[in-house]
């Protein structure tokens, strides 16, 4: 099951592979696959025999080293070209006997240092040239071969891959950062045209009959047919998987069968293969999709086997993550992530490098085994209810449907950062919780443990994301893009850099964009605390891109993104618009409020330690319920809260599994709901609330949190708790497990405190790692 609690059934045997496969390419004899995998964790390139379907070679590669999409033989088969993404050049194999032997690689930057981030490529039909996309650049690359000189030509922003026609004729490369596809001459790299096509277009596959072009749109769930003649659309395939619905089947991939009658496409947001039969343009018989084949989570790749007879999915998160009880923990995480004796155990526990991918050897479905699929992925992607409990009653918080009346007329978005349930409620004495995963107890966080014992303790809530970069847009979109989902995996490893995720990078919006952007459609007011927003001197903090939440929406005294500054202080500046908006009695009806401090610093010298931070955030939570709780909105006001992500944490149930709370005169039971829910559960709440209609297939099926709330409220306001642990002590000097050193001091008392102690106890026992060397 994912975390949105969707079912994986995949079709097909099941071989597992490396980190977030993105690629694969047949070998010329069709005996052999070689696989890219380009995730956090260690990259590598994989050769599977596909008669054994079995990984007959691994060539790894650990950061800075990397991989990224690009795959391509050479006309003769004798040679394997692979995109190396940040490491700026052209992997080159030779390839005989299913074994891959590596050469010197063709730097693309030279003394440039250009940020050319190579992605996908093609080589030319004579062998004697290979065009390269450079996603970081904007641009298209030729490399002479001979030569190893390159003529590189500008296009749109974060070009995916490249194709070249089956003449040699027309370049084409899908701009994955807008919604066009750009066609050069491949002679002299000039620009010949560019097409509009739905957005953010990835793939690109040619017809092997028609010589038609075919693109994948991932952020409009389209597949756009181009005639290489016109050089036009001229025809637009919809991939929703039932009519009306939204946006979220985020196609990546697509193949045809060797006949060109049948496309395949990968749809990596619903988990499943369309199989498409592409009609007859010239007769005016439309392509419709004829079924779907179900698969493993997110799919990235499909190719048919050269008889047709078989299909190789690849999937980039596998069958997902599991429990993570020896997961990261602040104190530690510095030291053993980056120590080679220590890092490969770190990352099978932590969720961004946890998960493996798979491959699924399926055989071409008949009429009927394509039926009982279809049917298979439907149930697999079931669309949650508002339930009973909401049906019929005007008075119940949650309406079955937007556009009912809800006594809640405000509701205040609390985002936080980065922990598991485990790790600070794992001990709360109710609920299905591991108290010795807990990290962060009472002392500590006094205020969620008691808020999530007065209101409702929710233990089976899951983050969508794995990490912030897909995780702030699951909290505010109700999705991860394919952009952002591809392009996290080499900024969460440091393999690239400089891509900013939250706001000011339109290749990361999806179509419906923000839940303010649902709202303002909807004239909900709203206003901005800390999500998406720089600082400026002049201006202070400011959003990083008005043309989505803004300029007015935002409080610019709050500060967003900085460790540095305490939560108490963000606390603070709230409550000050807060206090004038309830003397004026215009609270705005949908508030976003960042607290982003329990993500901590973890042990780097000079900065508050893992436990101040999360005590910082914990008091700040509490004012805040506080002040609502005591003022004329609490009658009728809800408090959401969330992690954006659960990558920072252990946990005994799933690595996603994540606190959450919902704290309201509705909400206040004293219960546990231990219902499904998801981010996008939390999202479908408040809109319902609000009457904001949804943004994507997520949130649109998501089970709205029926089971928290009740029609009889008890409006008793909450008293919040002062930390016992000092919400302002700074890792010392010499700090245990100090980003900069794994040395143990004992000398100073604070730093050899029964609390330290029992830190690294804990890791050394329940975390089964060894200690680091000093």
């Amino acid at each position: 099951m994912t975390p949105h609690g969707w079912y994986l059934t995949p079709a097909g045997k099941q071989l597992t592979l490396g980190s977030f496969p993105m690629n694969a390419v047949v070998s010329p004899d069709h005996r052999d696959m070689v696989v890219t995998n380009d995730g956090q964790a260690t990259q590598s390139l994989q050769v599977v025999d596909l008669a054994n379907q079995k990984v007959i070679q691994t060539i790894p590669y650990k950061s800075p080293q990397s991989l990224f999409l690009g795959l391509a033989f050479s006309p003769d088969g004798k040679t394997l070209y692979a995109a190396s993404g940040g490491n700026q050049e052209i992997r080159v194999y030779n390839f005989a006997n299913g074994t891959l032997t590596e050469q010197s690689p063709i730097s693309m930057n030279g003394s440039t240092k250009t940020d050319f981030y190579p992605s996908g490529i093609a080589p030319s039909q004579d062998g004697k040239f290979l065009y390269v996309a450079d996603n970081r650049n904007a641009s298209v690359s030729r490399i002479d071969l001979a030569t190893k000189q390159l003529t590189t030509t500008k296009v749109g922003p974060d070009p995916y891959t490249v194709l070249l026609n089956r003449d040699g004729s027309q370049l084409y490369v899908s701009n994955w950062g807008e919604s066009d596809v750009t066609v050069l001459d491949p002679n002299n790299m000039t620009v010949e045209k560019t097409i509009p096509v739905g957005l953010h277009p990835n793939a690109l596959a040619e017809n092997p009959t028609t010589g038609q072009i075919y693109v994948s749109n991932s952020d409009s769930d389209q597949v756009s047919v181009i005639d290489p003649q016109q050089r036009d659309v001229i025809q637009t395939i919809s991939l929703a998987p039932y009519q009306g619905a939204l946006t979220g089947s985020q196609p990546d991939a697509l193949s045809f069968s060797p006949d060109g009658k049948t496309l395949y496409v990968a749809n990596a947001g619903n988990d499943d293969i369309a199989v498409i039969d592409l009609g007859n343009t010239k007769d005016k018989v439309e392509a419709k999709v004829r079924g779907l084949i179900p698969t493993a989570w997110y799919p990235t790749a499909v190719v048919p086997s050269p008889d047709g007879k078989q299909l190789f999915v690849l999937n980039s998160k596998g069958l997902g993550a599991g429990p993570n009880p020896n997961g990261p923990n602040p104190y530690t995480d510095n030291t053993l992530r980056y120590n080679p004796q220590t890092q490969d155990q770190w990352e099978s526990q932590y969720v961004g490098t946890m998960m493996k991918g798979t491959m699924s050897f399926i055989p071409v479905p008949d009429n009927d085994q394509l039926e009982k699929y279809t049917e298979q992925v439907k149930h697999n992607n079931t669309i949650a209810k508002a339930g009973a409990q909401s049906e019929g009653k005007s008075t119940f918080p949650i309406p079955a449907v937007v556009g009912q009346k809800s006594p809640i007329k405000h509701v205040i978005y609390v985002v936080k950062e980065n922990r598991t349930y485990d790790q600070v409620l794992g001990d709360l004495g109710k609920g299905n919780g591991d108290p010795n995963l807990t990290m962060f107890g009472p002392k500590t966080i006094p205020n969620i443990h008691k808020l999530a014992s007065q209101f409702v303790t929710l233990d089976n809530f899951y983050t969508d994301a794995e990490v912030s970069t897909q995780g702030h847009n699951w909290s505010t979109a109700a999705k991860s893009n394919d952009f952002t989902e591809k392009a996290t995996q080499g900024d969460y490893s440091g393999r690239r850099g400089g891509d900013d995720f939250e706001g000011s990078n339109p290749a990361s919006y999806s179509q419906a964009g923000f839940i303010w952007d649902a709202a303002r459609r909807t004239n909900v007011s709203f206003r901005d605390y800390g999500e998406f927003v720089n600082y400026d001197a002049n201006k202070g903090w400011y959003p990083k891109s008005p043309t989505t939440i803004g300029y007015d929406n935002v409080d610019h005294n709050y500060p967003g993104w900085n460790l540095d500054i305490s939560d108490v202080t963000r606390y603070d500046a709230w409550n000050q618009e807060f206090q004038q908006y309830e003397k004026n009695g215009n609270l705005p009806q949908f508030e976003l409020v960042r607290l982003p401090n329990d993500h901590t610093n973890g042990t780097a010298p000079g900065h508050w330690t893992p436990d101040a931070m999360l005590a910082q955030n914990d008091y700040a939570l509490g004012k805040l319920v506080n002040t609502v709780s005591h003022s004329s909105y609490w009658k009728d006001t809800a408090i959401f809260v969330l992690e954006d992500d659960s990558q920072a944490g252990p946990d005994h149930v799933d690595a996603h599994r994540s606190e959450a709370l919902v704290i309201s005169p509705y909400t206040q039971i004293g219960k546990v709901d231990s219902t499904f829910y998801d981010t996008a559960s939390m999202l479908r709440t408040m809109e319902l609330i609000l009457g904001i209609k949804p943004l994507t297939q997520f949130d649109s099926s998501a089970m709205p949190m029926v089971n928290s709330f009740t029609d009889h409220p008890n409006f008793t306001p909450y008293d919040a708790q002062l930390p016992e642990y000092p919400i302002d002590k700074m890792n010392g000097k010499d700090a245990p497990m100090a980003s900069v050193s794994a040395h143990m001091n004992f000398s100073d008392a604070d730093l050899a405190s029964e609390e330290t102690l029992n830190r690294v106890l804990w890791r050394a026992t329940k975390g089964n790692v060894p200690f680091p060397q000093s």
